[in-house]
């Protein structure tokens, strides 16, 4: 009697063993599965911010990278020469301390390569570099611009139906500015232009000076073609 109720001891802690076993085998199935499951969470949440993040990037224009690291450096460069105004310093000479001799040379080359002059290669390519010049010494103004929107209205963004042909009057310092330059223009022109020696032996085959010189552009550029009919002119033998 007392072995059977031994076994029957032993049997009931061995199933209550089994039973645990079994249960903590669960417990670590469900734990493993919460695991999996809020790691799927965690990289659909990801996924879904790198697909939107994508999509801005794609929208965006294709030099947003370059605009966004020159607006970064612009308000360095405006906060940097803030400190030095506030430190009475100069910003040229700080900035220029920070600069090794290695950058420096190799801006120059850089600047020098990116910006040659050519000089003068046609006249197209003067009045391109004329008219650069000049739009780059353009300054903005706001408050004339705000002033002209008043004044002209509606008709400010004109459309097929208005009528704005010789209704603009420019302001004295326009005028002002504009005859400062043309005057800029003449004295360096002045400064590049020479009036040739006369040669008393040469050939008159022109009737002022404007011809003269629209004679010597003709030969300049079809002279070796004609040198022949005009020695056969010369000598009375054309044919």
């Amino acid at each position: 009697m007392i072995s059977f109720n031994n076994e029957k001891v032993s049997a009931s802690v061995s199933d209550e063993q089994t039973e645990s076993a079994s249960s903590q085998k669960r417990e670590e199935r469900l734990r493993k599965f919460r695991e999996l499951h809020f790691r799927r969470n965690e990289a659909r949440k990801l996924n879904h911010k790198e697909v939107v993040e994508e999509d801005k990037r794609l929208k965006l224009p294709t030099n947003w990278e370059a605009k966004k690291a020159r607006l970064e450096w612009e308000l360095m460069t405006d906060e940097k020469k803030k400190e030095c105004a506030a430190k009475g310093e100069d910003y040229d000479r700080v900035k220029l301390l920070e600069i090794s001799a290695e950058d420096a040379e190799r801006w120059e080359r850089k600047k020098k390569k990116k910006n040659p002059d050519p000089g003068f290669s046609g006249y197209a390519e003067a009045q391109l570099r004329q008219y650069q010049r000049l739009t780059k010494q353009i300054k903005p103004d706001m408050d004339g611009y705000e002033r002209q929107r008043e004044q002209c209205g509606e008709d400010f963004h004109p459309t097929s139906n208005s009528l704005i042909h010789g209704t603009h009057v420019p302001s004295k310092e326009g005028i002002d500015r504009m005859v400062e330059d043309v005057e800029k223009q003449i004295e360096k022109r002045a400064k590049y232009s020479r009036r040739r020696a006369y040669n008393d032996d040469a050939d008159i085959d022109y009737i002022n000076e404007r011809n003269a010189k629209f004679n010597k552009k003709a030969e300049r550029f079809y002279g070796k073609y004609t040198a022949e009919i005009k020695q056969n002119l010369e000598r009375g033998t054309a044919v």
